[in-house]
């Protein structure tokens, strides 16, 4: 189980490709290294839902596993893998919180310096 935080790009709509079997992609921009990172994700049957309850800009969270599957195709042509991002949760983070400023204030300050001078007759040697 992973986590994500990073802003909600865009929503697609439900998709239906079989008779029993619906899914409902997303766009999640993570920004927090050096170049931004738009990362697919999907959900799957009755969490497609879950994406009703925010909408495009807001701050997410979203939390996921990552999929691989293998292709063999019939014809004995090369095997292929694939990978996928489905999601089980998104959560709205409120308007306030800012990702970058949390993790600033999570880190204490270093103490000032000591002025006070240092008597030599307190050395254990």
């Amino acid at each position: 189980m992973f986590e994500i935080t990073g802003i909600l790009k865009l929503k697609k709509a439900e998709q239906q490709p079989t008779a029993t079997f619906k899914v409902r992609e997303f766009v999640v921009t993570d920004a927090s290294a050096t170049y931004p990172q738009h990362l697919l994700f999907r959900f799957s049957q009755e969490r497609c839902a879950l994406l009703d309850a925010v909408q495009e800009g807001d701050t997410v969270k979203v939390g996921f596993f990552v999929r691989g599957r293998e292709y063999a195709p019939a014809d004995g042509g090369e095997v292929r893998y694939y990978n996928s991002l489905d999601a089980f949760r998104i959560e709205k983070l409120g308007a306030s919180q800012n990702v970058s400023a949390q993790a600033e204030q999570s880190y204490a300050k270093p103490a000032a310096p000591s002025s006070a001078p240092v008597a030599d007759d307190d050395l254990p040697f």
